[in-house]
């Protein structure tokens, strides 16, 4: 556990240099907000999204300073240095999320005691809404990139990344596309019926499920590399 401490810290310590970008997207997430409050509810999926790829980011530091080839030598094994890395981007991921669900009521305040005209509102249910789409987006890209850089490296596996939610992309659209033109268009009440009454609990195992699969994957190619 120790070892997985350090590990986290070490990669922490890479990321502070981020906090001056964070601070930039909230200083222009206010100046769109100052018009429009749908633009505000879109902060928790900006702070989920970007804390997520800057997470992502310390595979890229780990292959400029050639740590794992230290990080291997000490007391612990990959299965650890896999588990640390997850730890590290669903934790930081979760918590921009939940910093972008927290901070945009205040923000909405804040705005409407600047302007004192065409004062923003909070809708809190679109604001969970779109916090925890932000969570599933950024889960579903890390849990394939992160399989990807243990492949071909943080380049090359970003790279592949994209290739693959492009795929994605057609496939759903694709999918969406033959479901309409099949006529099942008159099913769409009873989904968006069941969406609403059991949505938030299928995104969360859905969301749960693409970190484990991911996570057996990761394990798979790493292990299997000298």
């Amino acid at each position: 556990m120790s070892v997985k401490k350090g590990l986290i810290k070490k990669d922490l310590y890479n990321l502070s240099s981020y906090k001056t970008s964070l601070i930039i997207v909230f200083i222009c997430m206010c100046i769109l907000g100052t018009s429009n409050s749908t633009m505000m509810n879109y902060i928790p999926i900006i702070m989920a999204t970007m804390s997520g790829m800057i997470a992502l980011s310390t595979f890229s530091y780990d292959e400029i300073a050639k740590s794992n080839t230290y990080v291997l030598t000490l007391p612990t094994n990959k299965k650890e240095v896999i588990i640390s890395k997850y730890i590290l981007v669903i934790s930081i991921s979760l918590v921009g999320a939940i910093i972008g669900f927290l901070i945009t009521p205040i923000i909405i305040q804040v705005m409407n005691a600047i302007k004192q005209e065409n004062l923003l509102s909070v809708d809190w249910n679109d604001l969970l809404i779109t916090t925890l789409g932000g969570i599933f987006g950024i889960a579903l890209i890390e849990s394939i990139q992160i399989p990807s850089i243990y492949k071909w490296g943080p380049e090359k596996g970003r790279i592949q990344m994209f290739i693959l939610i492009f795929i994605l992309i057609l496939i759903i659209a694709g999918a969406a596309y033959l479901f309409i033109q099949a006529g099942f268009s008159e099913y769409l009440n009873a989904i968006e019926t069941f969406l609403q009454s059991f949505g938030i609990p299928l995104l969360l195992i859905v969301t749960i499920t693409l970190y484990y699969i991911s996570y057996k994957v990761s394990c798979r190619i790493y292990l299997k590399q000298d």
